[in-house]
């Protein structure tokens, strides 16, 4: 009788046998891309530690949006830079906002593309923080929530097919969920940022959407990384305030907080392979130390295997032109 070590090396080698075993897979469909809108007129804005993501203008994001269709991947997340910020972050809820703009634009297009939008204030605050900050210096929970929520709902309105509120806030999710309830966007899904760790991965975002702090950090709203049961804690209570499915972000550092939220909740989980985990591979492929298009596919593969039904990733196109 052979030996089970001897019956897998027998699989092994016949790459049909291979993939008819193989227990986690990755395709186009299991991806959401990420795009950064700025406002104005024909113009791709090279983001310098993000080699190959650029800041586009509405009428270059419908047409990534377009490659994104015919690449066969199913979503795009939007990301808004306004022409001005200012310390209530007006340009999040503005109806004629560069993110509201670009959603009429891309679903005008591309109907069939689902469109999710970053509910946040950082990239709309002169500040640079996620929400409204107080005399004192502190972030101000509730009155943030007011906005996050009106926030949402132009969103909502400018026909987004789902809110991924990545702020941090508590209560945020159950705010959302009563205020579109409220407005007639019942239906709109709420993708929550539920785990969302206070990283030193984000750099490169943060030059992509120039919202780096003035001052201080995010260490108050934003999780710990030494912490694993306070994710699961805060995964429950945006199940209970109404969430629709959780992001755990980043993730290559936090795989298993992945799989924890998940099997903890049961709820569909994206996992956000962030910005720092895209520059690394970058990086290191551009120096010759990796293959990057068998690094990628590992790591998203090991991203999959945690148990994330969905990951949100940079790579999305040169992952799905390789899957081809």
């Amino acid at each position: 009788m052979a030996f089970p070590q001897t019956r897998l090396r027998r699989l092994r080698k016949s790459a049909v046998l291979r993939d008819l075993v193989r227990e986690t897979d990755l395709t186009p469909r299991h991806l959401v891309y990420p795009m950064f809108v700025e406002l104005g007129t024909d113009s791709r804005t090279p983001i310098e530690a993000m080699p190959g993501i650029d800041r586009l203008s509405i009428n270059h994001a419908v047409e990534e949006a377009g490659e994104a269709v015919a690449l066969g991947i199913p979503a795009v997340l939007l990301f808004g830079i306004p022409a001005h910020k200012d310390a209530q972050g007006s340009g999040a809820y503005d109806e004629e906002g560069v993110v509201q703009l670009a959603v009429r634009a891309i679903k005008e297009a591309h109907p069939d593309l689902v469109v999710i939008t970053d509910v946040c204030m950082c990239e709309y605050t002169s500040h640079g923080h996620c929400g409204i900050v107080r005399d004192d210096g502190q972030v101000d929970n509730d009155v943030t929530l007011e906005l996050l929520a009106k926030t949402a709902i132009s969103h909502a309105a400018a026909g987004a097919d789902a809110v991924a509120p990545s702020d941090m806030m508590d209560g945020r999710v159950g705010a959302l969920r009563s205020q579109l309830d409220a407005e007639g966007h019942k239906e709109t899904p709420i993708i929550s940022y539920a785990s969302k760790y206070a990283s030193a991965f984000y750099g490169p975002f943060r030059e992509a959407a120039d919202s780096t702090p003035q001052f201080g950090d995010r260490r108050s709203y934003q999780m710990d990384p030494a912490n694993a049961d306070e994710a699961i804690r805060e995964a429950l209570l945006d199940v209970e305030e109404g969430a629709d499915m959780l992001i755990v972000k980043p993730a290559l550092p936090y795989l298993d907080i992945v799989h924890r939220v998940k099997e903890a909740t049961r709820l569909p989980i994206a996992a956000y392979n962030v910005s720092g985990e895209y520059a690394m591979i970058k990086a290191a492929a551009a120096a010759g130390y990796l293959d990057e298009r068998a690094s990628v596919l590992e790591a998203l593969t090991g991203i999959r295997r945690a148990g994330a039904d969905i990951v949100i990733t940079y790579h999305a196109k040169d992952v799905a032109r390789w899957l081809q």
